[in-house]
């Protein structure tokens, strides 16, 4: 019986079956030939397993399922990778399936093609080429691949096995499989240009140092927000009150000036370092006493987001406590703004006014559930939706503007939200701002963030620069630095301060 149908498959007779291939008489042989080997082989337990995957995977029921999957037991690059996967899949399985196959009709490989062991319950009638299954199971795996590769070399088989499993089933050709792969695979490669892979390597940092180790915390005062972090933090805070013994705790107390209680303890001595476990905005506050005191600063993170520990590779607090034990410091770059000529603030992080700090805590609360750039994305239409423009003069240009950003070092990308920061050493600034002096400026915002075109557009303007002057008409406008939204001012002076801060590293392994 099967040699029978291999042999009608490679009878002349079949041709009908197999006109309006978008390809040439070549690939519509080789297809034909492809098809035989594959209906050749002998039946076996594999039959039912690939037919179930190829079910499995109709309306992307199975991605879903992985995506889900990936959410719930997944870390940061896992669920990252579920949300740009399913955003690939929705695009590949448009473009095949909405796009490609009425342009394209071809029909599919006759019933008689397969065994009937292998054959669909209820096998499509729409267009043969390309195969959606194809390009949804490539879109999924290549775009977790660009955030997680441990994980997509899991996927990888799967995706393949759907893919084959549309020729063994019989409802497509192999060169629709072909084109259809490809078709997912370009998709989820193009999603960087409108949602930049972040890099979760710590950035490079400058000069490296020896110092008197810390044993035990001797000579450390370890500034506390307890009110910080989420759940666990306590089981940190009890470790490093084990662990540094002798070091001195200075407990948050927000009725109190933090930096007044940190210079009343310097001036008693005793103290050679300065340490802190709470979010960015804490540790901005203790970095600007570590700088004005000529302090190296031990960073724990016990914050929510922790960006800056993250930064400089010290999301585990076992590599501070190392650095500490081994006296290692490196240097990194502060930013300091000037309010109106008199108050100043040094900041670790970002600076921002105008819609931004409402843009960065939207966007915070969703990125956890759905990515950064799809949060970025919903957080900008909801800020531009209430935003007042503000009205100021920026390095001596007059511009109305949505929102303004200052970040301390150069982030990346340039030409789009910022994602990362590679390095902490170059003495620069990261200024950003969006302009409402643009005609239609909400509009094109909105459709450029979608699009990857920020960089493009008219309402989007970035500059490099180790200093920026800005004056706001009108009333104070609050800025928010490393988080903080507690300053007023309509003079603002940004510079950068190279090689500022002093802080506590371990050393850079072998392998590194």
């Amino acid at each position: 019986m099967r040699h029978r149908f291999v042999r009608a498959m490679n009878s002349p007779r079949r041709e009908p079956f197999t006109t309006a291939s978008p390809g040439t008489s070549t690939v519509s042989t080789l297809d034909r030939w492809l098809v035989a080997r594959s209906a050749g082989l002998r039946p076996t337990s594999v039959d039912r397993v690939l037919r179930a995957l190829s079910t499995s995977a109709d309306h992307s029921v199975l991605w879903s399922a992985v995506a889900a999957g990936l959410f719930v037991a997944g870390g940061r690059a896992q669920r990252r990778g579920a949300v740009r996967g399913l955003l690939a899949v929705g695009v590949a399985s448009t473009l095949a399936n909405g796009v490609a196959k009425p342009l394209f009709p071809r029909r599919r490989p006759p019933a008689e093609a397969v065994p009937s062991v292998r054959r669909l319950i209820t096998p499509p009638v729409s267009s043969s080429f390309p195969s959606g299954h194809a390009a949804s199971a490539a879109a999924f795996a290549t775009a977790v691949a660009l955030e997680s590769p441990s994980t997509a070399a899991v996927l990888a088989p799967v995706a393949a096995a759907v893919a084959y499993s549309r020729v063994h089933v019989g409802v497509h050709w192999p060169s629709d499989v072909v084109v259809g792969a490809a078709l997912g695979c370009g998709v989820a490669l193009a999603t960087r240009r409108w949602w930049a892979v972040r890099d979760d390597e710590p950035a490079s940092v400058g000069p490296q140092k020896q110092i008197d180790p810390l044993p035990r915390g001797a000579g450390l005062l370890l500034v506390v927000n307890r009110a910080s972090g989420q759940d666990g933090d306590d089981e940190l805070f009890s470790l490093l009150r084990r662990r540094l013994n002798d070091a001195e705790i200075l407990e948050l107390d927000p009725n109190l000036d933090l930096e007044a209680r940190i210079d009343e303890r310097i001036r008693g001595g005793r103290v050679t370092a300065l340490g802190v476990l709470g979010g960015d905005g804490t540790v901005s506050t203790t970095a600007q006493s570590a700088v004005r005191h000529g302090l190296p600063l031990a960073v724990f993170p016990g914050g929510t987001l922790n960006h800056f520990a993250r930064d400089i590779g010290v999301e585990d607090p076992e590599a501070t406590l190392t650095a500490l034990e081994q006296g290692h410091v490196v240097f990194v770059d502060t930013a300091e703004v000037r309010l109106d000529s008199a108050d100043q603030r040094s900041f670790v992080n970002t600076a921002s006014l105008g819609g931004y700090p409402d843009f960065v805590r939207s966007r915070e609360r969703w990125e956890h559930r759905i990515g950064k750039w799809p949060a970025a994305g919903l957080a900008l239409l909801r800020v531009l939706r209430h935003a007042k423009p503000v009205d100021a003069v920026i390095d001596g240009e007059r511009v109305a503007l949505w929102m303004l950003f200052v970040g301390n070092g150069a982030y990346h990308p340039a030409d789009q939200i910022p994602m990362s920061r590679p390095r902490l050493h170059d003495g620069v600034l990261d200024v950003r701002y969006l302009r409402a002096d643009r005609r239609l400026s909400r509009t094109r915002l909105v459709w450029a963030t979608w699009t990857g075109t920020l960089g493009y557009s008219g309402t989007y303007v970035h500059r490099r620069t180790a200093r920026s002057e800005i004056a706001l008409d009108g009333h104070p406008v609050a800025l928010a630095t490393d988080g903080e939204v507690n300053h007023r001012a309509r003079t603002l002076t940004f510079t950068s301060r190279p090689a500022a801060l002093t802080l506590f590293v371990p050393p850079p392994t072998d392998a590194e």
